[in-house]
């Protein structure tokens, strides 16, 4: 929560990934305020927890983002690309939705370089390292401009 308070209030942001909306609250201030998700129980739930000024738009995996090109400030994507099959489709398509000079915040949990095998039962799918996340959103055209570990967490801002 503190991460997404740190972000301050934009123009227009984006929270792809926003599940039942408790980071979305976190944006609120926001003049034009999205949370999508695959979910649509999560959704409805956010539904009740946030405003009607704050859009709700269930997504398709696998397909592109239903907004206009250079549509948000910021792109809030917390604890969501450890679960995507297309890691490479979503940030392209993050970074597609974001103005020129707009932030992506991404969360993930954080692993070791050297880490046991994972949880079977796990529904994560990636795994990410501080120097694998800085990696990928660079090869995705992101300038990385933090990536820090934090409880278990790994927490970046990059910029389009």
């Amino acid at each position: 929560m503190r991460f997404a308070r740190s972000l301050g209030p934009v123009e227009a942001a984006l929270d792809l990934g926003c599940g039942e909306g408790l980071l979305t609250r976190e944006l609120l201030g926001t003049k034009v305020l999205v949370g999508a998700d695959v979910s649509g129980v999560a959704l409805s739930r956010a539904r009740s927890r946030l405003p009607e000024a704050v859009e709700l738009v269930e997504l398709t995996p696998g397909e592109a983002l239903p907004f206009a090109d250079n549509e948000f400030e910021l792109v809030l994507c917390s604890e969501t690309i450890e679960h995507v099959q297309d890691v490479q489709r979503l940030l392209s398509e993050g970074r597609r939705v974001l103005r020129p000079r707009g932030r992506l915040a991404l969360t993930t949990p954080a692993h070791l370089p050297l880490m046991r095998p994972p949880d079977p039962l796990s529904p994560h799918i990636r795994f990410f390292t501080r120097w694998s996340l800085r990696r990928l959103l660079r090869d995705m055209g992101f300038t990385v401009d933090s990536v820090r570990r934090e409880a278990g967490t790994l927490m970046a801002v990059a910029s389009r």
